[in-house]
């Protein structure tokens, strides 16, 4: 019997906020919600993002006075949504009007002229350049004097081209909330991301150790980009070149894989199965397969998915703008009919998936979810917010542009639809299923991929298919991009609200939408729907498309397993769960974050690891691992 991948924990960040209890999902559709709702929201908006501050027992404003939640919404709304969601960046990333950069000048002889200036003895260059004449002037000063061709590099400025990205809440810094010793973003995301979604379970990690063995327990999690900032493999390629030196840290904490290293050292304290599987923009998904299938099989009962991508650096934003991948300023101010020379582009709707667009919108995020097997979720009395079905990947077969949409990603909808209506039946798949779309916002994307949504469609005999994409809000986090979607299909199923694509007027002309529903405004269908369909496609040829079931779905099919009797008793040992979440998700909205991260502390001595040839036991675990495994080959042994 196939155990099923429950939903029981999630949490994260990114350009809406904070994903655990559906509070960016709440922002992507804020104006929809009810007002008790949109005061929730916007109050843990303020604290987020230092407006104001929860101290005994009530908020105070920056001057330090009381202030009501009702006056907190009156006097920062504005403020709050201008400063979330897709923007112009900040300049504490960097200054997209004057970004530094070096510009070599040739100092080339002239005539009977010489170019000649004074250096300090102490800067002279360990290797001396061959055009280089040198003579002391005193103890301490020497006159170069330059007799034939050479360059200098000086310090110079640049005007990017693209300058709106999905940057998290203005005002929030995932450094400020642990002791973050130089970590690159993406490694300090992590840490947040993977706390909150922990957090956010209501059992405690702890106590969840006392019912698993070491090996039962995994963590996937990944980035596409490393860590190319300066504390990472940025600052290590960099480091030459600005006269300074390599750190003992840039090279091992810029590589992909650390988003999982750092959950299992820090956050976790895992011993179990690891890994950090990179697909380009379907890596989320990737990871999220390789999850479900440790689940699914029974070789894993507790499994952490996630990614974590941090790249609004100039360096990642100039590659991919150099691939005419990114809408920069000139390109929307031309689709919005301004003059780039006297207007400013429309940061607040760069992102425009299926409408007249020109290039996807870069953004930082960091989401992870905690998948449970059905039985131990039902044990525990875990929270079950949905389950994962099925994750279905598919290359592109010959390509000729890396770069360029391909036939995968038929493959992988197709198999995830049906796998659903197998599931589910024909009605549930017409009527109570929706898609969260890569939707980039590039003009090939809405093309390509809408057809797939037709015609795929056709074949089921689905009508006004409900379509969202939101990377309208939030931008392209790259690896954490499904990630993205996957915590706003949940806040779907939660809220019953698919978040319209609000950045657009109307939808393109080229793109296929006779059998779609793709809403420029929130839309409610008239059921919750039983299923969401992720779907990403990357370069390179890495298609993925998962099947993610309600959590009301998930719960009929946990009774038809399980019976009434004993679904009744986990619905009594949940009151306690909920009750512990709620108590989490409070804290954090009054600025209370109860960051995990272990540095150094509750390390095991090997010695106190006790093994024989049957079992191994590991302090702080309340089961053994097994090694009286069966022989899966042993048919082919005399």
């Amino acid at each position: 019997m196939a155990r099923l991948p429950v939903i029981v924990g999630f949490g994260g960040y990114n350009a809406a906020g904070r994903s655990s209890f559906h509070q960016s999902y709440q922002r992507t559709v804020i104006d929809s919600l009810p007002d008790t709702q949109q005061q929730e929201t916007l109050v843990g908006l303020a604290v987020m993002m230092g407006r104001v501050t929860f101290d005994e027992g009530s908020y105070k404003d920056a001057d330090g006075t009381p202030i009501s939640p009702k006056d907190i919404v009156a006097k920062y709304k504005t403020e709050l949504l201008e400063n979330t969601l897709v923007r112009r960046i900040g300049k504490e990333y960097f200054d997209v009007d004057r970004v530094p950069s070096k510009q070599k000048v040739s100092l080339s002889q002239l005539d009977t002229q010489t170019v000649s200036f004074t250096l300090s003895k102490r800067k002279l260059p360990a290797n001396m350049p061959d055009h280089w004449d040198v003579q002391e002037m005193d103890d301490s000063q020497v006159t170069i004097t330059v007799t034939g061709d050479s360059s200098i590099s000086v310090d110079s400025h640049y005007e990017s081209t693209v300058k709106a990205a999905g940057q998290l809440p203005e005002g929030f810094d995932p450094a400020n909330l642990y002791a973050s010793r130089f970590h690159p973003r993406g490694l300090q995301l992590s840490i947040v991301g993977a706390s909150d979604a922990i957090n956010s379970m209501g059992i405690e990690w702890e106590t969840l150790l006392q019912h698993l063995s070491p090996d039962q327990i995994g963590v996937y999690s990944t980035s596409v980009m490393s860590q190319l900032d300066e504390h990472g493999l940025g600052g290590l390629l960099q480091a030459r070149l600005r006269s300074e030196r390599v750190t003992t840290k840039q090279l091992a904490l810029g590589l992909n894989s650390m988003p999982a290293d750092f959950i299992n050292a820090y956050v976790l304290g895992s011993m179990g199965t690891t890994g950090s599987i990179s697909g380009a923009c379907a890596s989320f998904l990737y990871n999220l397969q390789a999850g479900m299938e440790d689940i699914r099989s029974g070789r894993r009962r507790v499994v952490v998915v996630g990614s974590s991508e941090a790249p609004i650096t100039p360096e990642i934003i100039d590659g991919y703008a150099t691939m005419s991948a990114l809408g920069t300023d000139d390109k929307l101010c031309k689709l919005d009919g301004l003059s780039p020379k006297e207007s400013e582009a429309d940061h607040r709707r760069a992102s425009r998936p299926f409408g007249e667009n020109c290039g996807f919108t870069i953004a930082e995020s960091t989401q992870q979810v905690v998948l449970m097997d059905d039985a131990l979720a039902v044990e525990l009395g875990a929270n079950i917010h949905g389950a994962v079905l099925d994750v279905f990947v598919n290359a592109d077969g010959h390509k000729k542009s890396i770069s360029a949409p391909g036939p995968g990603n038929y493959l992988t909808l197709a198999k995830a639809v049906a796998s659903a209506r197998n599931l589910l039946g024909d009605e549930a798949i017409r009527y109570r299923s929706f898609i969260q779309a890569h939707g980039s916002s590039t003009p090939q994307n809405r093309v390509t991929e809408s057809e797939i949504f037709d015609r795929v469609a056709q074949v089921f005999g689905i009508d006004q298919w409900p379509i969202a994409a939101v990377k309208a809000y939030v931008g392209h986090s790259i690896a954490a991009a499904s990630g993205d979607q996957l915590i706003n299909a949940l806040g779907v199923f939660k809220h019953g609200i698919v978040p319209g694509i609000k950045t657009i007027d109307q939808i393109a002309s080229d793109v296929f939408s006779q059998r779609l529903h793709i809403p420029t405004d929130d839309f409610m269908p008239s059921e919750v729907p039983d299923v969401a369909f992720l779907n990403s496609k990357g370069f390179g040829g890495n298609n993925a498309t998962a099947s993610i079931l309600s959590p009301q779905q998930t719960q009929k099919m946990l009774v038809e397993r399980y019976g009434q009797s004993l679904m009744e008793q986990y619905r009594q040992r949940n009151i306690a769960v909920q009750l512990a979440a709620e108590q989490y998700n409070q804290a954090v909205l009054q600025g209370d974050y109860r960051v995990r991260y272990h540095f150094g502390t509750g390390m095991i001595d090997d010695k106190n690891i006790h093994f024989d040839k049957e079992s191994i036991a590991v302090p702080g675990f309340g089961k053994e691992i097994d090694l009286s495994n069966e022989n899966l080959y042993k048919d082919m042994i005399k």
